[in-house]
């Protein structure tokens, strides 16, 4: 019987434990990033429904830094790019881009403008459907009605335009849920909007044919 040979034994574990250091090492910078990315994301929607949009803008800036640092960082870890959780930040950066580009009027940023991989732009798209929704209930809160229109057009189309991905679920990062979502968003928000349109022009209705009446309190 041949005497087992473990000769390269060695080197080949330490070679894999120098691999796997720089793996783990990768994967916590990467996931310490992530996290901050989504909390820099969620704070910039927050300064947008505040209309503090200096504060919003410069929030997106920082998690837009901290999402070229994970890529970076994930630069040789393509397993670990694509495990999930940069989806996951990422979804969550291109929804505070939308959701800023909503509120201000300005273009729709791209994927490549935004720095973000495709499944998780378009699901960041369709997650704005409802901060727009939330937009809109303020103005209407406040009994503004400019405006409202404008932003149910742009949900509308956000939404005919992410229909038409029918592909299967891990191409799209689960789209199809966040679709379905959207649909029923914008449903009701179509319905309040009308409703608050309508109400709207019968009180003007009714003061254009009574200006002597005070207007309501």
């Amino acid at each position: 019987m041949a005497k087992p040979d473990t000769s390269t034994l060695e080197a080949t574990v330490a070679a894999a434990l120098e691999r796997f250091n720089a793996k783990h090492e990768a994967r916590e910078l990467a996931l310490a990033a992530a996290r901050a990315i989504i909390r820099s994301s969620a704070n910039a929607i927050r300064a947008v429904h505040r209309e503090e949009f200096e504060r919003a803008r410069r929030l997106f800036a920082e998690a837009q830094q901290l999402n070229a640092e994970m890529r970076e960082a994930l630069a040789l870890h393509p397993d670990l790019y694509y495990a999930g959780f940069v989806h996951d930040a990422q979804k969550e950066l291109a929804e505070a881009a939308a959701t800023l580009a909503l509120a201000t009027g300005a273009p729709l940023p791209t994927p490549e403008e935004v720095g973000v991989e495709l499944p998780a732009y378009l699901n960041g798209l369709g997650e704005a459907i409802g901060e727009a929704r939330r937009m809109i209930l303020d103005r209407l809160r406040r009994g503004a009605i400019e405006g409202c229109e404008e932003l149910l057009r742009a949900m509308d189309d956000i939404y005919a335009g992410l229909v038409l991905f029918d592909f299967p679920e891990p191409l799209t990062g689960n789209l199809r849920r966040t679709v379905d979502n959207a649909r029923g968003i914008l449903e009701r928000t179509r319905g309040d909007l009308t409703m608050a349109v309508v109400q709207h022009r019968a009180v003007e209705s009714i003061r254009s044919s009574n200006p002597s009446d005070p207007p309501p309190a």
